[in-house]
Protein backbone atom coordinates (compact mmCIF):
# COMPACT_ATOMS: atom_id res chain seq x y z
CA UNK A 1 0.00 0.00 0.00
CA UNK A 2 1.32 3.44 -0.97
CA UNK A 3 1.70 6.07 1.76
CA UNK A 4 -0.19 9.31 1.15
CA UNK A 5 1.45 12.67 1.67
CA UNK A 6 0.01 15.81 3.28
CA UNK A 7 -1.19 18.16 0.54
CA UNK A 8 0.47 21.11 2.30
CA UNK A 9 3.76 20.00 3.86
CA UNK A 10 4.25 16.70 1.98
CA UNK A 11 4.85 14.72 5.19
CA UNK A 12 3.65 11.09 5.25
CA UNK A 13 0.12 10.68 6.61
CA UNK A 14 -0.83 8.30 9.39
CA UNK A 15 -4.35 7.14 10.12
CA UNK A 16 -7.34 6.97 7.82
CA UNK A 17 -6.87 5.99 4.20
CA UNK A 18 -8.72 9.09 2.90
CA UNK A 19 -6.82 11.56 5.09
CA UNK A 20 -5.41 14.55 3.14
CA UNK A 21 -3.62 16.65 5.79
CA UNK A 22 -1.39 15.82 8.72
CA UNK A 23 -2.79 18.57 10.98
CA UNK A 24 -5.40 21.31 11.29
CA UNK A 25 -2.64 23.85 10.66
CA UNK A 26 -1.79 22.29 7.26
CA UNK A 27 -5.48 21.98 6.35
CA UNK A 28 -6.13 25.65 7.17
CA UNK A 29 -2.99 26.86 5.40
CA UNK A 30 -3.86 24.88 2.27
CA UNK A 31 -7.49 26.06 2.19
CA UNK A 32 -6.52 29.68 2.79
CA UNK A 33 -4.13 29.60 -0.17
CA UNK A 34 -6.74 28.16 -2.59
CA UNK A 35 -8.15 30.93 -4.82
CA UNK A 36 -6.30 33.53 -2.74
CA UNK A 37 -6.45 36.16 -5.52
CA UNK A 38 -10.22 35.92 -5.99
CA UNK A 39 -10.78 35.92 -2.21
CA UNK A 40 -8.66 39.09 -1.93
CA UNK A 41 -10.68 40.75 -4.71
CA UNK A 42 -13.95 39.91 -2.98
CA UNK A 43 -12.61 41.06 0.38
CA UNK A 44 -11.43 44.38 -1.12
CA UNK A 45 -14.75 45.04 -2.87
CA UNK A 46 -16.68 44.23 0.32
CA UNK A 47 -14.45 46.59 2.30
CA UNK A 48 -15.10 49.41 -0.21
CA UNK A 49 -18.87 48.75 -0.10
CA UNK A 50 -18.79 48.69 3.70
CA UNK A 51 -16.92 52.01 3.78
CA UNK A 52 -19.35 53.63 1.32
CA UNK A 53 -22.31 52.35 3.36
CA UNK A 54 -20.83 53.72 6.57
CA UNK A 55 -20.24 57.15 5.00
CA UNK A 56 -23.78 57.37 3.61
CA UNK A 57 -25.42 56.21 6.83
CA UNK A 58 -23.36 58.61 8.99
CA UNK A 59 -24.17 61.60 6.77
CA UNK A 60 -27.83 60.72 6.28
CA UNK A 61 -29.09 60.69 9.87
CA UNK A 62 -32.57 61.99 8.99
CA UNK A 63 -33.23 59.56 6.12
CA UNK A 64 -33.21 62.27 3.43
CA UNK A 65 -30.74 65.11 2.97
CA UNK A 66 -28.50 66.94 0.50
CA UNK A 67 -24.71 66.80 0.52
CA UNK A 68 -21.91 68.00 -1.76
CA UNK A 69 -19.58 65.81 -3.80
CA UNK A 70 -16.63 67.35 -1.93
CA UNK A 71 -18.00 66.23 1.42
CA UNK A 72 -18.42 62.68 0.15
CA UNK A 73 -14.90 62.65 -1.35
CA UNK A 74 -13.40 64.08 1.85
CA UNK A 75 -14.86 61.19 3.82
CA UNK A 76 -13.40 58.71 1.31
CA UNK A 77 -16.53 57.80 -0.66
CA UNK A 78 -15.83 55.86 -3.89
CA UNK A 79 -18.51 56.37 -6.55
CA UNK A 80 -17.46 53.23 -8.44
CA UNK A 81 -18.75 50.90 -5.74
CA UNK A 82 -22.50 50.42 -5.23
CA UNK A 83 -24.84 47.44 -4.97
CA UNK A 84 -27.77 48.42 -7.18
CA UNK A 85 -29.21 51.05 -9.51
CA UNK A 86 -32.83 52.21 -9.59
CA UNK A 87 -34.18 54.24 -12.51
CA UNK A 88 -37.46 56.08 -12.04
CA UNK A 89 -40.11 56.68 -14.69
CA UNK A 90 -39.02 60.32 -14.82
CA UNK A 91 -35.46 59.30 -15.73
CA UNK A 92 -33.72 59.83 -12.38
CA UNK A 93 -31.05 57.28 -11.53
CA UNK A 94 -30.52 56.36 -7.89
CA UNK A 95 -27.42 54.44 -6.85
CA UNK A 96 -27.70 52.27 -3.74
CA UNK A 97 -25.21 50.79 -1.33
CA UNK A 98 -27.56 48.26 0.26
CA UNK A 99 -30.40 50.44 1.60
CA UNK A 100 -28.52 53.77 1.53
CA UNK A 101 -28.92 55.61 -1.78
CA UNK A 102 -27.93 58.79 -3.55
CA UNK A 103 -29.15 60.77 -6.52
CA UNK A 104 -26.94 63.22 -8.42
CA UNK A 105 -28.45 66.73 -8.50
CA UNK A 106 -27.24 69.98 -10.04
CA UNK A 107 -24.02 71.76 -9.04
CA UNK A 108 -22.24 68.66 -7.65
CA UNK A 109 -24.81 68.03 -4.93
CA UNK A 110 -26.41 64.73 -4.07
CA UNK A 111 -29.67 63.77 -2.45
CA UNK A 112 -29.07 61.03 0.10
CA UNK A 113 -32.01 58.74 0.81
CA UNK A 114 -32.64 55.63 2.84
CA UNK A 115 -34.81 52.77 1.65
CA UNK A 116 -36.76 51.33 4.55
CA UNK A 117 -36.27 47.60 4.91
Amino acid sequence: MENSLCLECKEPLKGRVDKKFCSDYCRNTFNNSVDKDSKNLIRNVNNRLRKNYKILSELNVSGKMKVTRTKLYDKGFDFQFFTSIYKTKTGNTYFYVYNEGYLALEHDTFLLIRKER
